[in-house]
Formats: structure tokens, sequence, C-alpha cells
């Protein structure tokens, strides 16, 4: 592969949970519009998949499996970026986990892997990334939050703590890079098609996003709002995006 790229229009971006969801398609739509991705997940053998996807179209793509709950795993991902293609033009913090359940189901070991994987997976990219865009000049982290970023709902007081969080960390982070060239973009979906609601272990709640999923969008609107903030102007910060379906009373 090359080391660095020629065309500025270019970017290197790296997504994490790109093995799925959201993830993946922003892959998709990032390689087809001519951005190179670097891509982490968990399950290897989908980033691969995705890759040889990505470079059978045309595209360009590396991949490293990847846990966000580990600050090692995610330095190792951002330098692989680096080390391959000279730069590491965008961050894209998309890893996500929402097991909803009421408070007082206590469930204590999903409590904590939300605020693993929702809110410290984002620190872990922010710091493997800034001082990589900070020596080079210019940079953007895109971190997604949620329309639970932005109201509360039963079952989901601790998912949306984790988001309310991602929005906080995200608009700090942009105030303190007012004299550099680094963007910040949050980007809050509405309900999407993915398998975040798999991982609700709670009946009740499961059966109610079910319910709620009937008019989810697809990932690819998501996507979309992504090539968008990432193709803007160096001038310009997209710094926030809502997105939700049309019927969404939420």
């Amino acid at each position: 592969m090359s080391t660095s790229h020629t065309n500025p229009q270019t970017k290197v971006v790296v997504i994490t949970g790109a093995s799925s969801g959201i993830g993946e398609t922003a892959a998709l739509a990032l390689a087809q519009a001519g951005h190179i991705v670097v891509l982490g997940a968990r399950r290897q053998e989908r980033l691969a998949a995705l890759a040889d996807k990505i470079r059978a179209a045309g595209g360009t793509a590396a991949y490293l499996e990847t846990d966000v709950t580990s600050k090692a795993q995610v330095d190792a991902l951002v330098g692989l970026a680096r080390e391959q293609f000279g730069r590491v033009d965008v961050i894209v913090n998309n890893a996500g986990v929402m097991p909803l359940s009421a408070m007082q189901e206590l469930k204590l070991d999903e409590w904590e892997r939300m605020v693993d994987v929702n809110i410290k997976g984002v620190l872990y990219g922010i710091a493997a990334g800034l001082p990589i865009m900070k020596a080079q000049g210019s940079g953007h982290f895109i971190n997604v939050s949620s329309i639970g970023g932005h109201a509360v709902y039963p079952t989901a007081a601790v998912y949306c703590a984790t988001k309310y969080a991602v929005r906080a960390i995200s608009e700090g982070l942009r105030q303190e890079q007012l004299d550099g060239d680094i963007r910040v973009t949050i980007i809050s979906p509405g309900v999407v098609e993915s398998e975040l609601a798999e991982s609700i272990s709670d009946p009740a709640a499961r059966a109610a996003m079910r319910e709620f999923r009937q008019i989810a969008l697809k990932p690819d609107a998501i996507a979309r709002a992504l090539v968008y903030a990432i193709e803007q102007p160096a001038d310009v910060d997209v710094s926030e995006i809502i997105i939700r379906p049309t019927q969404s009373p939420y």
C-alpha cells in the first residue's frame, strides 16, 4: 500500500465499530467517495470481508481487530493508519453498545460496559488521534452520539447518560481547538437499523425497542451525513447533525 496520499481531497479515515451498521455503511460510502478507510472492530472476519469488498470496488482499506475498551488497541488502530498512509485525517468514534434496562434491574455489568465502550472508547480515540492531528496541523473527530444524547427515556437512563457525555466531551474538545485546524462533529442518529438492539438482555426493553425500530432509518442515512461533514472546506466545522426518521416522535 502507498505510504501517503497525493490527492488533497482524499482523507485517511479511521472508523471504530466498523464491522456492521453505521460503521460498515460509512466505510463503504467513504471508500466510494475516494477516501482511504482504516477499519476497527472486534469481529476480525467481518472486517476482512469488508476490506475485501472495498478493494474489489477499487477502494483502499486496512483493518485491525480493535476493542475500544482497550487504549492499547485503539492506539494500534490509529497507529496503523499513520504507518500505512502517512496521515490520520479523520477519526470516527462510532463503536457503541445499548443494553437497555430499567434502573431497578441493577444490571451493573451492562452499565459499566456502556461507560467503557460509549464514553471511554471515544476518549481513547481522541487520545490516540489528537497528538497526531496537532503535529500535522489538521484533523477531524466525528463522534457518534444519539437522540439519546438530547433527551432521556425510560430504560435508557445510563445509555442516554453516556451519549450526553459524548456531546459534552466533543463540545469541550471543539472549544479547545479554536486556535488550530482540528474540527469536531457530533452525529446524533435517531433510530437506525443495526445490531444494537440485540445487546438488550431485558425482555421488556428488547420488545419495546423492536416495536420502535419499525420506522428505523437505513444506516446509509447516517453515512451520507458523515461524508458531508468530512468533505466541507477546512474552515467549515459541521458541529452537530441530528438525523431521525420523519415519523419519529423522539
